[in-house]
């Protein structure tokens, strides 16, 4: 119970509250937020992160045993991205359709089965025993499955992350908005602690097991991460839940776009991912306009400008594989400083999310964000000085090379994708409407999950462009430069455009 001798900025007497006692309220802040009802959303949450356990053996067998250029991976990951732009449709089925009279807990399981099956395709890739397509299209098809059982489990936590946190007081009188605003958003970033937590408990360990381990070996063992899951479908509640008649405009549209994705993947269609791209940006912003029909229209713009904020900031280009293959093959990194990096990385990215819950739930969205693409470009400038020969001169001058610059690198760029979703999360769980929670967080997250398809294809013109294949490295520079340089412009010229217009 807070003091109440104590003023609106924590610090008692009226006095200005210290660097230390804000520090320490920052601390406290998300462990005085946990409540238990939280556990089962969390634990999917967890589960999600840990999924991380199998990402530097699979990235090696690919570089290893697979026959396939960054450009086509970059395509691959466009293939990849799109399960999650059809969230919706999930949306409208944990909203609407319960099976066996649940909507919480048969979704997780279902979820968890399709992770489990994608593994084992993995693992049978690897190993040879699974034979009845290419190892390259069981690749394909086994991270498929993991990406579409990660988007149901998606959907649900997501739809759970606004229903613990009750409206109304044991009065029965509602709640101050300010204070429902603050929970939803203090949820929403203890999600993300959680994912962190996934992504930090196997971090060291997927280096370490890549190095001793087979890649099959490892894929069977990830197993473990679909049935931790469960234990969030055995706990969640299925009470309180408001049901819906399902909205078939949802339900077919999406099913319909499905149906559209894969015809179009199948028939090898000209510009097929570009054609796929378009017709899902109109057909969710079509789905959102139906959805937020009765919204206030205030609220409706500040959700539209800040959604536009956030897609540019997170549709920018990546680097892709090229990068990781050039530091194995030259700075010579292998499995279990990958491991480390990751360690490290996870590790900040925990410490960051904990110490700024307060600025990313109650600060300015377009603030925010200018500040994570202004710090997130100036701890990306290390990775290009790397391929230029920094590492050389800080070597001979001060005695740490490039697993030291790597290091540091890791460990202070590594929260900013995670920092960036968190104020759109809470705005979507404030005006999220009951019975309809599922289906609105499923199609917001569709349209920032167009924004990787966006950054997806964008990393596959820039490899195109900059050709980069195992041993010839030679335009990875140019590469970089450009990636960082669009990186930092694009969002600061939307951030200046639009900022003003969020209230």
């Amino acid at each position: 119970m807070v003091d109440q001798a104590q003023n609106a900025s924590g610090a008692p007497d009226g006095k200005s509250p210290s660097l230390l006692s804000g520090l320490y309220e920052a601390i406290i802040r998300p462990l005085a937020a946990l409540r238990l009802r939280y556990a089962p959303l969390l634990l999917v949450y967890f589960s999600y992160g840990a999924l991380g356990l199998i990402d530097i053996s699979r990235d090696l067998w690919v570089k290893e045993q697979l026959n396939i250029s960054p450009a086509e991976l970059a395509a691959i990951g466009v293939w990849l991205t799109l399960p999650w732009t059809i969230k919706m449709v999930f949306g409208q089925l944990v909203d609407s359709v319960p099976i066996f009279g649940s909507q919480r807990r048969v979704y997780i399981v279902a979820g968890a089965l399709l992770i489990a099956g994608g593994l084992v395709t993995l693992a049978g890739a690897a190993g040879g025993w699974l034979q009845f397509l290419s190892r390259t299209g069981l690749f394909v098809l086994g991270s498929i499955l993991v990406v579409l059982g990660t988007v149901v489990q998606d959907v649900v936590a997501d739809a759970m992350s606004t229903e613990v946190v009750p409206r109304v007081q044991e009065d029965g009188q509602p709640r101050d908005e300010q204070e429902v605003r603050a929970d939803l958003g203090m949820v929403q970033v203890l999600g993300r602690l959680a994912l962190s937590a996934g992504i930090l408990a196997v971090a060291g360990l997927s280096g370490w097991i890549a190095a001793i381990l087979s890649r099959e070996t490892v894929f069977l063992v990830a197993l473990i991460v679909p049935a931790l899951s469960l234990l969030g479908a055995f706990t969640a509640s299925e009470k309180e839940i408001e049901r819906r008649p399902i909205d078939l405009r949802i339900l077919l549209g999406g099913l319909a776009f499905g149906i559209v994705v894969v015809t179009t993947g199948l028939l090898g269609v000209p510009f097929a991912q570009e054609i796929i791209f378009m017709i899902s940006m109109t057909v969710v912003c079509v789905m959102l306009v139906m959805v937020t029909a009765d919204v206030e229209p205030e609220h409706r713009r500040a959700i539209f400008f800040t959604a536009i904020i956030i897609f540019a900031f997170r549709a920018m280009p990546a680097v892709g594989d090229g990068y990781f293959w050039w530091t194995i093959d030259v700075l010579k990194f292998d499995e279990s400083f990958y491991g480390v990096l990751r360690q490290t990385a996870a590790v900040l990215s925990i410490v960051v999310l904990w110490i700024f819950a307060k600025q990313l739930t109650e600060y300015s969205i377009p603030a925010v964000l200018f500040w994570l693409t202004v710090l997130g470009t100036v701890l990306s400038i290390p990775n290009v000085a790397l391929y230029y020969g920094l590492h050389h001169w800080t070597e001979a001058n001060f005695g740490f090379g490039a697993r030291s610059i790597a290091i540091v690198d890791a460990a202070t760029a590594s929260p900013f994708a995670q920092l960036s979703m968190v104020p759109l999360l809470a705005l979507i769980a404030y005006y999220a409407p009951a019975g309809k929670r599922a289906t609105w967080f499923a199609l917001m997250a569709s349209l920032m999950n167009l924004a990787l398809v966006a950054g997806q294809l964008s990393t596959k013109y820039l490899n195109q462009y900059f050709v980069i294949a195992r041993g010839d490295y030679s335009q990875l520079g140019a590469l970089l430069v450009s990636v960082v340089l669009a990186g930092f412009i694009i969002p600061i010229a939307v951030i200046g455009l639009l900022g003003r217009k969020i209230r």
